[in-house]
């Protein structure tokens, strides 16, 4: 049986630590053989030994700089730096599948030059489609690669679409744990930390997806992802509190029928049937024990309360660049509210003034789309400036 070879960009983070463990779970299946990371280059050091991947890629220079002179890394491994590292670790010859779990805009121009050199892609960054869907899905249809979606949501679906129709498709519907502050009142919305926000009841995820998780921005991301991935209109698209985090998403068919997905909340089991996609290997941790009770409850989101997730149908439905502006303004809120300067609730806000100033364009290249995002990020930034926390 053939091994597949993969680059990992983001082999530092949550998702990351999820694929080596089902690397480590299936090894006669899956070979680590690039990994990057932004700066934490001892942490890459382990993982370069531990796999004996022998490219490894730093996003920060200065940490790249240390790294050189560590003594950390084994001789027969290349080191390379910045976004140009991450490209090419991520268009290595010998690899077969890249996962693109770098958080933010870090991973946009590496993964495209992944499709273009035939490269499959295990998808864990948001912004990727959000951002530049049109680019990203239509160069993965030119090149004929495939993108294997490793959020729990869309790998839900994608595992519930198997041998079903397009025209049969009624309703995608995407599950949320509804955070952590889903029993909050508004007055209480107005004392949240972030100290707070970073602790999520169900997952284990980095910062700013974990903050994103509470206020319902990370499901809208998801949302407009979900578009792009499985080419329906936004109609087609429902949210759907799960508070547990066992059922990972639904759809609902034209006759009615509803088919779910379920695993305990853990990445793993989207990670380990994305890489491994065509046969399934073995678990990582230990799965649904039906012999326990358990139960389920689902409920309907609350976009009064969190209108970030309102925000994101907006500007789903608006389209062009109106994606781009949401998340863009989006991460600008989140940075200010880690920072103490701007006010859990008061994100939102941001999110929706932005997406009101801002011009949105049908993008016609991907300088129209970064252009956009820094736009955003200029507009987002000055509206905080104004509210004068």
């Amino acid at each position: 049986m053939k091994i597949k070879k993969l680059s990992i960009l983001g082999a530092t983070g949550s998702i990351g630590d999820n694929t080596l463990d089902v690397v480590r779970a299936n090894p006669d299946r899956l070979e680590v053989v690039g990994i990057a990371g932004k700066h934490n280059f001892e942490k890459l050091a382990k993982i370069a030994k531990e796999f004996n991947a022998k490219y490894v890629a730093i996003y920060d220079e200065d940490a790249y700089s240390k790294a050189k002179t560590s003594g950390l890394f084994d001789s027969s491994v290349q080191l390379f730096c910045g976004e140009e590292g991450l490209t090419i670790v991520a268009t290595l010859s010998e690899i077969d599948t890249v996962v693109a779990a770098v958080v933010g805009t870090t991973a946009l121009k590496p993964t495209l030059a992944a499709i273009q050199a035939g490269k499959d892609i295990a998808l864990a960054n948001k912004e990727l489609l959000v951002m530049a869907g049109k680019f990203v899905m239509g160069s993965a249809k030119e090149n004929k690669v495939q993108m294997l979606p490793l959020d729990s949501e869309h790998n839900a679906i994608f595992q519930c679409l198997v041998g079903e129709r397009q025209d049969d498709i009624a309703k995608l519907l995407i599950t949320a744990s509804g955070g952590m502050f889903k029993d909050y009142t508004l007055e209480q919305m107005q004392q949240i930390k972030p100290e707070q926000a970073l602790k999520h009841p169900n997952w284990n995820m980095g910062p700013k997806v974990t903050i994103d998780s509470s206020t319902l921005a990370n499901k809208g991301l998801e949302v407009i992802e979900a578009k792009w991935l499985f080419d329906v209109s936004p109609d087609q698209i429902q949210v759907v509190v799960q508070r547990q985090s066992i059922v990972h998403s639904m759809v609902q068919f034209r006759d009615g029928s509803i088919k779910a997905h379920f695993s305990p909340p853990s990445m793993t089991f989207a990670i380990s049937h994305s890489l491994l996609y065509g046969k399934r290997g073995l678990p990582s941790v230990e799965t649904i024990d039906f012999t326990k009770p358990m139960t389920l409850d689902f409920a309907p989101p609350d976009v009064v309360r969190f209108p970030c997730l309102a925000h994101a149908f907006s500007a789903l439905r608006t389209g062009g660049t109106a994606t781009t502006c949401f998340n863009a303004s989006n991460e600008v809120a989140v940075a200010e509210f880690i920072k103490g300067r701007l006010p859990w609730i008061e994100i939102a806000t941001v999110v929706g003034k932005t997406l009101e100033c801002t011009e949105h364009l049908d993008p016609q290249t991907l300088d129209d789309v970064l252009q956009a995002d820094a736009l955003a990020r200029r507009n987002a930034s000055d509206i905080i400036a104004k509210l004068g926390y």
